[in-house]
């Protein structure tokens, strides 16, 4: 990956901007019974709108929103992503892909219908600039998304838990959402690999590599249940 092109501001990923094949594999895997899409469309379906997906990586969702939406904006802060985002979605009329950050979003005042953010940046205290910009690009009446981990349970939660201790607990980031006027959605969403070589290198890039070795040793099988939190405001 090329990092001298990166913009300022930008929160390097771990997993994706080093193991993007991998990252492929676990987007595959993640929530095969598509609950978070569904839990987002009963809240704001995005139909003939204008979708903003932050933070859209190699742009796996882009197409599925704009499978129904009027117009699809991906915003990404690595260039070599942009680039995989844009081939992925060339044949693609109502998709653009743009370089840029949470901080700093590419698109103009009030532009935007449905936000989509997804293991993307807004992980609780300190996506306050984010958050501002979020604010800014969402019209009046629109929605955003944003999607991270509950590790307060599930079989991955407690990895997570075990895997990054410093990080705030759950208790904390709940308590920052919902003083920022975000809604909770607890979804049980899980994980399900085609072969259990996919779901240890998936694992290998998700966690610290003695966590990941200690994990995999006591988990058998090729699935992981697996608990996310959808936060969502309207605007």
């Amino acid at each position: 990956m090329n990092q001298a092109a990166v913009p300022p501001g930008a929160v390097p990923s771990p997993n994706i901007w080093h193991h993007t094949a991998t990252y492929e594999t676990e987007n595959r895997a993640v929530d095969p019974d598509g609950r978070i899409e569904a839990a987002m469309a009963a809240v704001a379906p995005w139909a003939g709108r204008t979708v903003l997906d932050l933070g859209c990586g190699t742009g796996f969702h882009l197409p599925r929103f704009a499978a129904t939406a009027a117009r699809v904006v991906g915003v990404e802060p690595h260039p070599d992503l942009v680039a995989l985002a844009r081939r992925r979605t060339r044949r693609l009329g109502n998709v653009s892909v743009e370089q840029g950050t949470a901080q700093a979003v590419p698109l103009p005042d009030g532009s935007v219908d449905v936000l989509h953010a997804r293991w993307a940046y807004f992980f609780g205290p300190g996506c306050e600039p984010g958050l501002a910009e979020v604010a800014r690009v969402v019209r009046r009446g629109g929605t955003a998304f944003v999607i991270d981990n509950d590790a307060s349970r599930s079989t991955f939660g407690r990895w997570f838990r075990r895997g990054f201790p410093h990080l705030p607990e759950p208790a904390v980031v709940e308590r920052f959402w919902a003083q920022q006027g975000w809604t909770r959605v607890p979804l049980d969403v899980g994980w399900s690999f085609s072969s259990r070589e996919d779901l240890e290198a998936v694992v290998r890039i998700e966690l610290p590599t003695s966590v990941a070795e200690q994990v995999l040793a006591e988990h058998e099988g090729t699935s992981v249940d697996y608990a996310v939190n959808l936060w969502w405001r309207t605007f």
